[in-house]
């Protein structure tokens, strides 16, 4: 799974736990994409959390 190369962002771990309190392992993924975007008057791709692109488009 990807990370996000801005703020690192990768996935996490927990437990599902079913209605008997029995807990499962489950994995938590980050909602990321891959990109172009303009880094120093060239463009790149990376992968982004929406998060992150939203930050990015929220600041100009």
């Amino acid at each position: 799974m990807a990370k996000c190369e801005k703020c690192g962002k990768g996935p996490l771990f927990g437990q599902n736990v079913s209605h008997s309190k029995k807990a499962t392992k489950r994995q938590f993924k980050p909602n990321i994409k891959r990109v172009r975007i303009e880094v120093d008057g060239q463009v790149r791709r990376m992968y982004l959390c929406t998060r992150c692109l939203r930050t990015m488009n929220k600041a100009g």
